[in-house]
């Protein structure tokens, strides 16, 4: 196996993550979510222009994972509570941040990816002082939920997701992390 390297991106990424992101995200919608609420979803939050206002932003910050110097997936991570109500009552441990995208292309499902990319947030969420880590997942997404119930991840509430048109189903997630 391979060994893949993180590292955290840069605004001179912000077209590479687009690519990861748009190619990756559908694969985490259910069946009954449009190609064209994706494509809208696509285009507002998974643009270039996007990931360049996430990457300017403080309190954001990104990483791509590479096997064998290629990009194969990336996490955003969010310093801050969540401003949701919904959220906000279901996420009980503060300070706190948000897993907000983690993505691995197919070829890299099961492997070590995700695992990497997981880690290097959780290191800078305590490095922070963060008490937790928590994100949103859709319902009908077994393996994704699966990993995340591995990783420590434990279901706290639900929430409405709106891609495109279309609100989805989501569990909330969130794992204590030691300090």
């Amino acid at each position: 196996m391979n060994e893949v390297s993180v590292r955290v991106a840069t605004p001179a990424d912000a077209h590479l993550l687009s690519v990861l992101a748009t190619t990756t995200f559908p694969l985490a919608c259910p069946p009954s979510t449009t190609p064209e609420d994706i494509a809208k979803f696509c285009e507002s939050e998974l643009s270039p222009d996007a990931f360049s206002h996430y990457l300017e932003t403080d309190s954001y910050r990104l990483w791509l994972a590479g096997v064998n110097n290629e990009a194969q997936g990336y996490l955003m991570a969010v310093a801050g509570n969540p401003d949701n109500p919904e959220i906000a009552h279901a996420v009980a441990m503060r300070p706190t941040v948000e897993v907000s995208k983690i993505y691995v292309y197919q070829t890299h499902h099961g492997g070590p990816v995700a695992y990497a990319l997981l880690e290097a947030a959780v290191e800078w969420a305590r490095s922070l002082g963060a008490a937790s880590l928590w994100l949103g997942v859709n319902q009908l997404n077994e393996r994704a939920n699966r990993f995340y119930l591995r990783n420590g991840f434990a279901q706290v509430g639900v929430r409405s997701f709106l891609v495109g048109t279309s609100w989805e189903a989501d569990f909330v997630r969130e794992r204590r992390l030691e300090v």
